[in-house]
């Protein structure tokens, strides 16, 4: 062996025993803090206890990983799962809260948003974002969804509700809201498969058009309304929302949703958007905005990695704005904000009930997409849950009305008939 390579070999196990002596120290601290259940497996088979009897196992496939266990993030650990190089054992839930503790006893800072400084939202920028998404194969979703295939926040009356049951609840909540009535027409934008336009024309007598940039959304949706027979009265339109005054005139919708949408649409582009929908919607319409925020104010991640993670991995160039952002952007369009109400719990709730769902359908699902799409999937769930419980995220239903004169709305005086 020459010289330089009995050097390098040295420095390497100088640095190696430098980390594991870092790695055991944040054992230690974990352990002083009260333990948490988990086992650490190194590359060299020995194992780290963290004070408690073990639920969780993480093992380390790759030594290369080891520097960065002396300071984890969940978007680190989270990216190293997805890579291989990281192999975990126990409930995923169990094991993403395990991690967060991890990551929170290094205490690692706040850092700027990717998506804030890569994200253009071109059109073309746009739809590759939502096929790398939304396309990933209707299969894979139905796995885990429920069966009207709702990719939003549900609304749980008790939290003790299904999957099925919470999810139509949400549908209802919104048609409520918007007050719906027979021959209204009502635009959902970013329609997903369909399932609140079908919702609306079967329960309500609306006539609806959805629209979403997503072909296999698209396609199913369609299909979706040809079997129910529906064509007369609901409409899916693969349609990007900057050509939709294009496709419709102005004050064409008496009501309009927008679901699950903002998120996509990127911060510089708001007043484009909600200038759309206010041209679209008739005097004295209502436009009820669903969308995931930021609980910062500044537009920082918090929660140890996970908007970091989702960004890379599961929603490329998605923008969270804070709440002030969305009212402040609607109202500068004239809407006058009239009802906020966050699903934060709901959406924990919703996100767990997802995550235990595709835990349970882990074999039927490596059928239909490859190991790493399902180790972000699994990863994201479960993330995402935790992220929501611990306030890092929020979703927030905004409805508004928008009319051309002075004078009093046309609204009740009370909420009451959100409720009934």
């Amino acid at each position: 062996m020459s010289h330089y390579n009995l050097f390098s070999h040295a420095a390497n196990r100088i640095v190696g025993k430098a980390v594991g002596r870092r790695i055991r120290r944040l054992a230690e601290r974990v352990r002083v803090l009260g333990g948490q259940p988990l086992d650490l497996i190194l590359p060299d088979g020995s194992r780290l206890n963290f004070g408690q009897e073990p639920r969780v196992v993480m093992a380390i496939r790759d030594p290369a990983l080891l520097p960065t266990l002396t300071h984890p993030t969940l978007g680190t650990l989270g990216e190293a799962f997805v890579d291989g190089r990281l192999d975990i054992e126990g409930d995923i839930m169990s094991v993403i809260a395990s991690a967060e503790r991890l990551a929170a006893a290094d205490g690692s800072p706040p850092t700027q948003r990717i998506a804030a400084l890569t994200a253009r939202h071109t059109p073309q920028q746009d739809r590759e974002d939502i096929a790398y998404h939304y396309d990933v194969g209707n299969e894979f979703y139905r796995l885990w969804l429920d069966a009207r295939m709702v990719y939003s926040c549900a609304y749980f009356q008790t939290g003790e509700e299904s999957i099925d049951a919470a999810q139509e609840a949400k549908l209802d909540y919104i048609c409520r809201k918007l007050r719906l009535r027979p021959g209204e027409r009502l635009l959902d934008i970013g329609c997903g498969w369909g399932g609140l336009i079908l919702y609306a024309a079967q329960h309500y007598g609306v006539h609806a058009v959805g629209i979403t940039l997503s072909e296999n959304q698209c396609s199913f949706a369609k299909e979706r309304v040809r079997i129910v027979g529906l064509q007369p009265r609901v409409e899916v339109l693969q349609l990007d929302y900057r050509n939709a005054s294009d496709q419709f005139g102005e004050g064409t919708f008496d009501k309009i949703a927008s679901i699950g949408m903002v998120e996509h649409v990127g911060q510089k582009h708001f007043p484009a958007y909600f200038a759309l929908v206010r041209n679209l919607l008739r005097d004295g319409g209502l436009f009820l905005n669903h969308g995931i925020t930021s609980s910062d104010a500044e537009g920082r991640t918090v929660g140890s990695g996970v908007s970091e993670f989702m960004e890379k991995f599961v929603f490329p160039h998605t923008e969270l704005p804070h709440l002030h952002t969305i009212i402040r952007e609607m109202a500068a369009q004239n809407f006058e904000v009239y009802d906020v109400e966050s699903l934060r719990s709901h959406y924990a709730r919703t996100l767990a009930h997802w995550s235990r769902r595709l835990e349970g359908r882990l074999s039927a699902a490596q059928v239909v997409v490859r190991d790493r799409t399902l180790r972000v999937w699994r990863t994201y769930l479960a993330g995402s849950s935790l992220a929501f419980s611990q306030g890092w995220l929020n979703v927030y239903q905004v409805l508004a009305t928008h009319q051309k004169a002075n004078g009093l709305t046309q609204l009740p005086l009370t909420r009451a008939w959100m409720y009934r």
